[in-house]
């Protein structure tokens, strides 16, 4: 049948990654388009197909609609040269995440553009819906190789509807998810809370639009570090179940700026918590960072010591509130994170910048962190970190070198990549888990929890105090001596990333 098509100019030769029935879908769609008059159909006819790739050996040297089978999928780079390919379309939607990366990988060696069919969950198969417009380039998040996440959505309701819901940060990437998907169970009222008025604004519109008057939503602007207006949000709105996101997280920032972390994550979580126990909450869900593991800057040790408040007012059994920590590493696209900077450098034609060749990183997309924040709460009885298996963490020069391939250009020829050295209080590598906390299954068999170790209740309120005290003061050097005698494994970056390099040379 190819034979038959007259090719627009623009048709770009193309290879077909699987010769099943998405690749006969995709074939029938294009010829088809390329002998249609109407100009809806240009798009399909942007692809000339020469030839498919399939590891089935009963398929190779056949045709499928008049296009051959050349090979397997280990011999992709080999054909691509051979047939001058231009594009590249991986057409097998039934292929898990694992199965999906390492193809990936081996496409991106051809230094090609890639598009990709959907996951066989999520296409759309319909008399109203075309394969061929489904087919999208590649998108970051699926190179993380782990299946998509599944989280009970019943517990969640349960958990939710008819409840009143309070999130702080709710203006800020992690808090906006929340109060989305807060809003999707029917909640009785939701109250964000948040000192950023622009990105406040932008999630209650965005919200007043979706709903309108079907949902009873409250904006606040105060900061957690302030007791008193706290107290009196607490008093008037009554929250039964408060989820705390509000902190700052950015370690170059905090590291320049270590008083301010402690004021607004210790100081700002010890308010939010203990004004959560006064009035009664049901419960209080704080949300933590893989930094807090083993931290190396003044952000990681305060989000340690943030989840240490969480676990000494759990084990006071004072009230009715259940405390629980959601932990989990960097959301792919988040506010600050590295893809909208590697992207805006890219688009903007300068070079992409990597702090080290070798740093790694755990990612997740923020509705993943969000789903996981949710089921937590809605499993949780109190004293628990809940802690993500986040797949195969993610080299972030691979990451960077991914990503100008999406955009159709050849890392280091188009796009330079340069390495600035590391920045303050940064680790090569971050761990997810301590060694005191051990790992305990949950229902879900991607969520685990971290037990944690109890908590000397006289020394630990003592510290805290004197903390507070010193970040109150701005008197910088007696709160980080305060920071590390609350936190016994707050180190320096340099004594870390040591300690990992040796690790890495007796494994190798």
């Amino acid at each position: 049948m190819s034979s038959e098509i007259n090719y627009c100019e623009c048709a770009k030769r193309t290879m077909i990654i699987g010769g099943g029935v998405a690749c006969e879908m995709l074939l029938k769609e294009i010829f088809n388009a390329q002998k249609s008059p109407y100009t809806d159909d240009k798009y399909s006819a942007q692809f000339n197909p020469v030839c498919i790739i399939d590891n089935d050996p009963k398929k190779l040297g056949k045709e499928i609609q008049g296009v051959k089978v050349v090979g397997r999928e280990d011999e992709i780079v080999k054909y691509a040269k051979e047939f001058e390919i231009e594009q590249l379309i991986l057409a097998i939607p039934s292929l898990t995440s694992d199965e999906r990366k390492a193809v990936i990988d081996i496409c991106n060696e051809t230094k090609l553009p890639l598009k990709i069919v959907p996951f066989i969950g999520t296409l759309i198969l319909d008399d109203s819906a075309t394969l061929l417009g489904q087919v999208h380039d590649i998108k970051v998040e699926e190179l993380l190789g782990r299946d998509p996440i599944k989280f009970d959505n019943k517990d969640i309701r349960n958990f939710i509807s008819g409840k009143r819901c309070m999130v702080t940060g709710g203006g800020g990437s992690i808090g906006s998810e929340l109060v989305r998907q807060i809003c999707k169970y029917n909640p009785k009222q939701v109250i964000i809370v948040d000192i950023y008025e622009n990105n406040a604004y932008e999630i209650q519109q965005e919200l007043v639009m979706e709903y309108g008057e079907n949902l009873h939503l409250v904006t606040l602007i105060a900061s957690v570090r302030d007791y008193y207006r706290m107290n009196q949000i607490f008093e008037k709105y009554k929250p039964e179940i408060v989820f705390h996101a509000a902190a700052h997280k950015h370690v170059p920032l905090m590291e320049a700026s270590p008083m301010e972390a402690i004021k607004n994550n210790v100081i700002g979580t010890f308010n939010v918590a203990t004004l959560a126990q006064f009035h009664d909450v049901k419960k209080f869900v704080m949300i933590s960072t893989d930094k807090a593991v083993n931290p190396t800057n003044a952000m990681g040790a305060s989000k340690r010591c943030c989840e240490m408040i969480v676990q000494y007012l759990s084990q006071q059994h004072e009230g009715r509130t259940e405390f629980v920590t959601t932990r989990f590493g960097n959301v792919l696209g988040s506010n600050g994170s590295v893809i909208p900077l590697f992207k805006k450098q890219i688009e903007q034609g300068k070079p992409v910048t990597v702090t080290h060749e070798d740093i790694i990183r755990y990612f997740m997309t923020i509705p993943e962190a969000v789903s996981l924040v949710m089921e937590a709460a809605a499993i949780a009885h109190g004293g628990e970190i809940f802690v993500l298996d986040m797949g195969q963490p993610v080299k972030i020069v691979t990451l960077a070198e991914n990503l100008i391939r999406m955009y159709g250009k050849v890392p280091y020829k188009d796009v330079p990549i340069v390495f600035t050295g590391l920045r303050p209080g940064e680790k090569i590598k971050e761990e997810l888990l301590m060694d005191e906390e051990g790992l305990q299954k949950t229902s879900n068999k991607l969520i685990f929890i971290g037990k944690q170790i109890d908590i000397d209740e006289d020394h630990f309120a003592s510290r805290l105090k004197k903390l507070r005290d010193a970040a109150q003061l701005n008197d910088e050097e007696v709160a980080i001596t305060a920071l590390h005698e609350m936190v016994p494994t707050f180190i320096t970056p340099e004594e870390f990333n040591r300690m990992q390099r040796e690790k890495n040379a007796v494994t190798e």
